[in-house]
């Protein structure tokens, strides 16, 4: 398994931490969206698309996906809901795709006020039909929570970026478009609220290279009880199923 299968996996993990009640997602909300959505698309040529976070899977894409870049539509097909993936920079897919996670995290975070007033925005670069890359903005943003307050269907908004230096990689920020504060993804920046407590992070090392909670124990002359408690406050701080996926996640991020 590669490390975009990773972090897919691990978006999956995190999807079903919220817990949807099937019964109360009234679909017909999504079809009355369609029209405004297929109209966004033809007015601003841009490619849209819609993400079902309870199915896990797309659940519309403008009738122009893939044509704004040059793709026929049996080219978009051949790759299904991987065609986008498929066609961006190596260079840019793994960071986009860690960049979307971190910002994932921060959004979870939100009050279910906030979800509804923060979009992702990244420009990375994309191969078009002519072979050729060239860079794009897409914008990612709450369409509909569910009455829990979940993230139930996020909109994907991509546009032909007005930047076109190809010398530049992979740009994301998280926006608040009601303040105007954009939050910034990459660990280490002042905005980035994920963290661990030194205890903590020294116990995630440890767990890392392999050490059992009875060998921290006696490495750091704590309890077990000590041990366990600060793992499962690591879990639940990064919203990890279990040790490996915190492991993988906060070594992405730096944090340990």
């Amino acid at each position: 398994m590669d490390n975009t299968e990773d972090i897919q996996n691990i978006f999956f993990d995190l999807f079903e931490q919220q817990t949807f009640v099937e019964a109360e997602l009234d679909y017909s909300i999504l079809d009355n969206h369609r029209p405004l959505l297929q109209n966004l698309a033809d007015t601003g040529n841009s490619i849209v698309s819609v993400l079902d976070v309870y199915k896990k899977q797309h659940v519309f894409y403008s009738s122009n996906f893939g044509a704004v870049l040059g793709y026929s539509s049996h080219e978009v097909e051949q790759y299904g809901d991987h065609f986008m993936n498929a066609k961006v920079h190596p260079e840019d897919l793994l960071l986009l795709m860690e960049n979307g996670l971190t910002g994932f995290k921060l959004y979870l975070n939100f009050s279910k006020e906030e979800k509804v007033n923060y979009k992702m925005i990244n420009e990375f670069r994309i191969l078009n039909a002519s072979n050729q890359y060239i860079r794009v903005i897409e914008q990612h943003q709450t369409l509909e929570l569910d009455k829990r307050g979940n993230l139930w269907l996020a909109l994907s908004i991509l546009d032909i970026s007005p930047n076109q230096d190809l010398s530049e990689g992979l740009k994301s920020q998280l926006l608040n478009f009601r303040t105007g504060k954009f939050l910034s993804v990459i660990p280490g920046a002042p905005e980035f609220k994920l963290s661990l407590t030194k205890r903590e992070a020294e116990i995630l090392k440890l767990v890392k290279e392999g050490f059992l909670s009875k060998e921290i124990s006696d490495r750091l002359s704590i309890s077990i009880h000590t041990v366990n408690t600060h793992r499962q406050r690591v879990l639940e701080k990064l919203g990890a199923n279990n040790s490996m996926e915190a492991v993988v996640f906060s070594s992405k991020l730096g944090l340990v």
